[in-house]
């Protein structure tokens, strides 16, 4: 046990049934049309009504199965509480594409016990695809176990990566890409961090890096990383956090943080 508090993988079967219905409840809302869209930190940052009914959601169905529990939401912040456990919830990772109709988007749930994330799942609501993990119980799409790239060489990375909503972060984030380009194999650029973390858990590309990431954006998928064995971090020994979020199989961590310091990926705004 945990304290006094319950074992990650009863967490997690609690995570997988809330997002289930969260995620089930965005489809069908973007399938009825996007309402209520509104900016948030800039202009290009946006919010949807399924953003805030996700949300709510979530929070509703949390109460009814962990009360007193806190939880900690993209959209309405943190609720106070006494429980153990606290929740870290993106509603709709990757709203933009959402909005658009691109069909990479997500619901990310996870459970933080003592300031460590135990258990978390990330759900693909278009493709129904669920990746999950639970501390020291591996990482999972469906029933395969996830084990991350076998990738050894910087060269033969297909790396992901984000942008920030930022004009002036997105410059610099600019430039950061175009040095990196010329020593990977190529960059992709998705629009959900949660699931570019899992992509990277399944060796869908070798790697990931963002500057930028609010704890909602990589709890989940951060977790799910670390127990496909990719390791997740930040730079020079720095945590996950916002100045950088790089998860990379151990093979390649040392190049590809020697690239990142030396082109200034955290820096900027």
């Amino acid at each position: 046990m945990l304290g006094m508090t319950v074992e990650p993988e009863e967490l997690l079967q609690i995570a997988v049934r809330i997002a289930s219905g969260a995620a089930e409840l965005a489809r069908q809302m973007r399938d009825e049309g996007v309402t209520g869209v509104t900016t948030k930190s800039s202009a290009t940052d946006v919010v949807t009504a399924a953003d805030r009914a996700a949300e709510r959601y979530v929070r509703e169905a949390l109460r009814e199965s962990r009360p007193g529990d806190r939880v900690l939401g993209e959209e309405a912040g943190e609720s106070t509480g006494a429980g153990a456990v606290r929740w870290i919830l993106d509603p709709i990772d990757g709203t933009v594409n959402y909005l658009y109709g691109i069909p990479q988007y997500a619901v990310s749930l996870a459970a933080e016990v003592d300031g460590e994330v135990v258990a978390g799942v990330v759900r693909n609501p278009v493709s129904g695809e669920q990746w999950t993990a639970t501390k020291g119980g591996g990482a999972w799409r469906g029933d395969v176990r996830l084990t991350g790239s076998a990738v050894t060489e910087l060269s033969q990375t297909l790396l992901a990566t984000g942008f920030g909503y930022d004009s002036a972060r997105r410059v610099h984030q600019a430039r950061v890409v175009a040095k990196l380009l010329p020593i990977v194999r190529d960059i992709r650029r998705f629009g959900a961090a949660s699931l570019d973390l899992c992509f990277a858990a399944e060796g869908r590309v070798d790697a990931y890096y963002e500057k930028g990431l609010n704890l909602w954006d990589h709890a989940a998928g951060g977790l799910i990383g670390a127990e496909a064995g990719l390791r997740v971090g930040g730079l020079s020994g720095a945590g996950a956090g916002p100045d950088l979020v790089v998860a990379a199989p151990p093979a390649i961590w040392p190049a590809l943080q020697d690239a990142l310091v030396r082109l200034d990926a955290a820096g900027g705004l």
